[in-house]
């Protein structure tokens, strides 16, 4: 995120709202069980927070697990390239051609 990103936030009074999810999200909703569902985590070093892999480890089917070597919390805006190459590359194992 560069400093754009936060002058818009504070200035137009939103800052709250938009980090109101992950207060929420912590303290509200229901243990989810274990998700057989292939997973992929891609960890980018500046990203707010990283999970515990022994967490994901546990309640996940980890397919793919890659630290990457840049990006952050907007990763998409940031590393654009970067994320679609690991996205091609999680995916391309389950596509039938």
């Amino acid at each position: 995120m560069n400093s754009l990103h936060i002058m818009v936030y504070w200035l137009t009074n939103t800052i709250g709202s938009s980090t109101r999810m992950y207060y929420e999200n912590s303290h509200s909703l229901p243990p989810l069980g274990y998700i057989k569902v292939p997973t992929g985590v891609a960890l980018f070093p500046a990203d707010i927070v990283l999970p515990p892999k022994d967490w994901a480890v546990r309640n996940l089917n980890i397919t793919r697990w890659t630290i990457m070597a840049r990006g952050g919390h907007f990763t998409a805006m940031e590393e654009p390239e970067l994320l679609a190459q690991e996205i091609r590359t999680f995916y391309k194992p389950y596509r039938v051609e």
